[in-house]
This record gives structure tokens, sequence and C-alpha cells, in this order.
């Protein structure tokens, strides 16, 4: 018979559970995962390979995270080159600006600023972009291979060890 739903408060919901049975399950789970280690390893499987993949795994991390701070310090030296640069032809149009000549040439001015400064502007961007996406890529490219080698490692781990059986 189908159990009545006791709406918001269930009643089933405040009893303890019986950790006794819990313990007991867990206990006869753990003694079979045992039984597996019964000489201290599992058969058919080496350990040292996976610990030494693991290795690698971190090495190719560290490198990966090498390549994307060295793309950051890029552009970080670049940003400031630019603001220096950016800097002098500001003050080079003020000085330009504030000489004589007829308000038509001056605003005439302004806009060819405005307009070479934009194009920087823009040029600069896509620079620092493509210094960005040049990391990215090789530090990508160096954990993608990494995982291609690991599923290889991981593969050759786990095979039997019949070559070392002949």
């Amino acid at each position: 018979m189908a159990k009545a739903n006791a709406g918001f408060f269930d009643p089933e919901f405040t009893k303890v559970p019986d950790f006794t049975q819990i313990y007991a399950e867990f206990s006869k789970s753990f003694v079979e995962y045992g039984k597996l280690f019964g000489n201290g390893k599992l058969p058919g499987f080496d350990v040292d390979k996976l610990i030494a993949a693991q290795r690698k795994n971190i090495e190719a991390l560290t490198a990966a995270n090498q390549v994307a701070f060295e793309g950051v310090q890029t552009i970080a030296k670049r940003q400031v080159e630019f603001a220096r640069k950016a800097a002098e032809e500001m003050s080079q149009a003020a000085k330009d600006l504030t000489s004589t000549g007829t308000p038509e040439d001056k605003l005439a001015r302004q806009v060819a600023l405005a307009k070479e400064a934009f194009e920087t502007a823009v040029a600069n961007l896509r620079e620092l972009t493509g210094i960005a996406q040049k990391a990215n890529s090789q530090a990508v490219d160096l954990i993608s291979k990494r995982v291609v080698e690991n599923f290889d490692e991981v593969t050759s781990a786990l095979a039997p060890k019949t070559a070392a059986k002949k």
C-alpha cells in the first residue's frame, strides 16, 4: 500500500538513521575493497606510472601558467608604454592647440588629433588582444598535449602486465 503524503511535515524526516546498519554496510564494502590490495598493490595497476603521470600533469600546468603569466606581463609592459606615449602626445597636442591660429584651424587640428588618438587606441587594443590570444593559445596547446599524453599513460598503467610476465 502506498504511503500517504504527510504534506509539509514528514514525520519520517525526524527519525534518526540507524548508524549501526550504515557502519556495517560501510565496513563490508571497505573489506571488499581492501581485498584488492592484498599484497599492497592493486593487481594490473601500476601506481608508479600514475604518480609519474601526475607529476607530468603538474609540470604541464606550471608551464601553462608560466606562459599565461608572461603574456600578462607583456600586456602590462605594453600598456605602460602606451600610456607614456599617450601622455607625451597629449602634451604636444596641448602645445599645438594653444599656439596661434584661427579658430577654424584649431578645430581642424582637434579633429585630426582625435582621429589619430582613436586610430592609435584601436591599433593598441588589437596588439594587446593579439598578445593575449597568443599566450592563451600556447597555454591551451600545452595543456591539451598533456591531456592526450595522460590518456595514453593511464591506459598503459591500467593494461595488464603481460609483457613483464613473458
